[in-house]
């Protein structure tokens, strides 16, 4: 796992796909971002998670403050992320937007599902960047974060995420889920500059 920025307040990281972002039940589920950061340093604190399959920039604070800084822009919808997907099929225009509701699914945790009546608003600007072999290439910018957001929201206009195998078929011919988180800009925690983040895809 690649350290990618740190300073006193935040470090950013490059989680690798199949790595918890936090513990998850068990012992056998111990190992994840956050627990290996803390064994670096005590003070570090979660403001935000990526999937276990989705690899790519991730950003923890340092200190209750920068986590309370940190966590309100991630409420207010100040930081601004951006995804690389690969999803089958070829999309029948180049750009657009998907505003699907969407909510968890109580009987079959941890799937999300669209809703229209009781969902919560979601919403995801995406870009064509190339098509080869009936796969294309996305540029995802998600302006809400919901649970599985991208992976339902392209599910939902039919085109599901390569290796995605809750909400595809082809986790049996796919070595990993073919989504990573590229970029993310924030306001940094104590000098209110903006900080702008990348994690190369390597897919």
């Amino acid at each position: 796992m690649n350290i990618i920025y740190q300073d006193e307040y935040l470090i950013a990281v490059d989680k690798p796909e199949g790595l918890l972002s936090v513990p998850g039940l068990g012992e056998a589920n111990q190992d994840c971002v956050a627990t290996r950061l803390l064994e670096i340093n005590p003070e570090v604190k979660v403001v935000h998670r990526l999937d276990c399959y989705t690899s790519g920039i991730m950003v923890l604070a340092v200190g209750i403050e920068a986590q309370r800084n940190l966590s309100r822009q991630f409420h207010d919808r100040k930081i601004n992320k951006q995804y690389i997907a690969v999803v089958h099929g070829v999309l029948s225009e180049q750009q657009g937007t998907i505003d699907i509701p969407m909510r968890g699914d109580p009987d079959d945790r941890p799937r999300q599902i669209v809703d229209y009546q009781q969902g919560k608003k979601s919403t995801t600007h995406w870009i064509v960047i190339s098509v080869e072999n009936n796969r294309t290439r996305l540029l995802l910018k998600p302006v809400t974060g919901r649970t599985h957001q991208l992976r339902i929201h392209c599910k939902a206009i039919g085109h599901t995420i390569v290796g995605d195998g809750l909400y595809g078929d082809d986790s049996e011919t796919e070595k990993r889920m073919l989504l990573h988180a590229e970029t993310i800009e924030l306001l940094h925690p104590e000098t209110g500059k903006v900080l702008r983040l990348k994690a190369p895809c390597e897919f």
